[in-house]
């Protein structure tokens, strides 16, 4: 069987896209989502950006936006940091699980969740200048809807 390599990133597409933050570290959620907008408009697709309280509600808010059928895909984004309890394993954990359960069910969604040990490595991981996991979320949603609507196309 031959794979025939297309490569799709690059492509204008499309779409519209909703990006979700949790916005606990409001700084760090206007870098990341500074580095989502600029990948997005590179990319041609449109977006509209909401806000909620914190990493655990991005999963509910996504499967609720779906609801809307107004989205191709998402961008979650957000900064859980380890703390003395175990309350970051419960966040970081819970709003990943959350969020694959929601790719698994079909949804294109980019996980732009920050889960560092400080803010140091959150801010080098969120400065467009730096990580970009902001931009690098916001590609990732972009090729998961280029997979997707490349599988409904007929090859017969």
């Amino acid at each position: 069987m031959k794979v025939e390599k297309k490569k799709m990133e690059s492509a204008k597409i499309k779409a519209k896209l909703l990006i979700l933050e949790a916005r606990f570290y409001a700084d760090m959620c206007d870098e990341l989502a500074k580095g989502a907008i600029a990948a997005l408009e590179r990319s041609g697709a449109t977006w509209d950006r909401l806000a909620v309280p914190g990493a655990l509600e991005l999963p509910g808010a996504i499967a609720m936006a779906e609801t809307s059928k107004r989205y191709d895909g998402y961008v979650a984004l957000g900064c859980v940091l380890r703390g003395e309890t175990t309350h970051y394993e419960i966040v970081s954990g819970e709003s990943a699980r959350g969020i694959m359960e929601l790719t698994l069910k079909g949804l294109c969604i980019g996980n732009g969740i920050l889960t560092c040990e400080n803010e140091a490595q959150a801010w080098a991981r969120a400065k467009t200048a730096e990580g970009d996991k902001g931009g690098g979320a916001a590609d990732a949603a972009l090729a998961m809807i280029r997979f997707k609507r490349a599988m409904k196309k007929k090859t017969r």
